[in-house]
């Protein structure tokens, strides 16, 4: 995995916005599938283009093939079944809603969470998601062929995010249910591996199950998550550690925030989980302070931090100066060496997400880069 060895390399949290014609036919059922083949492979060559002008340089694929970041997964495993009636939406009575029920209200009712498909497992999780791995893998090399990046990576989801949202109706256990999961999503993990992209686990459910479960403590939270934690290390035994990219956050949550489980309390939890790099938020103003949580952590070895120095939790562009600051406070923390610029979530995690528009994320990509260069500057000076 590259290091900050000359500068401040940078990267991005992996959904990017989907075109408008790409999104259209998504959800036409009566599409032309190798029309809407074609038309996924030019939207990944757009975004990878877009990527590299605006000086990114470590990049992906911007998961233009895939419904959200969490749901593409009921495509790629077998043993479930759909749900005849929707599921519960994630935020509906979390600590959050429960303390602002006038805010979140009509955020609920018109979330792009609430027409996804809700599963059920009712047979032995196997990954059957082959064809789509590869196909996700031969359109990122096609994009890359002459780009000038640093790296690539692929994002996947964690086993825990599909243990949360599709229930287990088939497994003695919750336990084994898990377990299945991380032994199936092993394939799709080593398959991107295997072809020269690092792997980005996606596990937002990490910190979010604090907030999204009213009664819950810090001490359940983390005992929940250690469990966790184990499962994903199980789908991740013998995959190179420097292969592997660990994003967290609190998931796009437009919203005061008050209740998000703070990084001091779950940060050893976190760093137990055998990556090479770990991905935060700490662009919002709910954690910008916990840059100073850094300065008493000891890394594994070898490890990188990519915080995030822009962040989708506000339509605001940051000024490309503050994100200069922001890298030079974790510059000061672990090493600049240490360090990767990053944005505190992806910005369109499903497909059709209007949280904010596709020209203020590319700007706010664009400031990302910018405040990489200035903060360069000054660290190499």
């Amino acid at each position: 995995m590259k290091r900050s060895v000359e500068r401040i390399l940078t990267t991005h949290a992996g959904s990017l916005p989907r075109p408008a014609d790409l999104l259209a036919m998504a959800r036409d059922p009566a599409r032309d599938d190798e029309a809407y083949a074609a038309r996924v492979r030019g939207a990944v060559a757009d975004a990878v283009r877009r990527q590299v002008a605006l000086g990114l340089d470590v990049v992906t694929d911007g998961e233009m093939s895939k419904p959200s970041f969490i749901t593409y997964v009921t495509e790629r495993l077998s043993g479930f079944e759909r749900c005849a009636e929707p599921g519960a939406l994630p935020w509906a009575g979390s600590k959050e809603a429960t303390a602002f029920p006038e805010f979140y209200e009509p955020m609920l009712r018109q979330s792009p969470n609430a027409a996804a498909p809700r599963f059920v497992c009712t047979g032995s999780v196997s990954y059957v998601g082959h064809a789509q791995v590869q196909a996700d893998i031969e359109r990122l090399r096609a994009a890359l062929a002459g780009a000038d990046v640093e790296e690539a990576f692929i994002p996947a989801i964690a086993p825990s995010n599909v243990e949360g949202r599709q229930k287990n109706a088939y497994y003695k256990t919750d336990e084994d249910y898990l377990f299945a999961i991380a032994e199936a999503m092993r394939e799709e993990y080593r398959a991107i591996v295997d072809a020269g992209f690092l792997v980005q686990i996606d596990d937002p459910r990490l910190v979010t199950y604090y907030i999204l479960n009213p009664r819950s403590t810090v001490a359940e939270c983390r005992a929940w998550a250690e469990v966790r934690v184990e499962a994903l290390n199980h789908a991740l035994r013998g995959i190179p550690r420097d292969r592997v990219r660990f994003h967290t956050c609190y998931s796009i949550n437009m919203g005061p925030r008050v209740h998000d489980m703070e990084l001091k309390d779950v940060v050893d939890v976190i760093l137990r989980v055998r990556a090479g790099a770990y991905s935060f938020e700490a662009a919002n103003p709910r954690h910008e302070h916990e840059w100073r949580v850094w300065e008493g952590v000891t890394l594994p070895d070898g490890a990188l931090l990519i915080p995030g120095v822009i962040t989708q939790s506000t339509v605001l562009v940051e000024h490309p100066e503050l994100v200069a600051d922001r890298i030079e406070r974790f510059a000061g923390a672990v090493g600049r060496e240490n360090l990767l610029a990053g944005a505190d979530c992806g910005f369109a995690s499903f497909a059709g997400s209007t949280e904010i528009h596709p020209s203020v994320v590319w700007a706010k990509l664009g400031a990302l880069a910018e405040g990489a260069r200035l903060a360069s500057r000054r660290l190499w000076r």
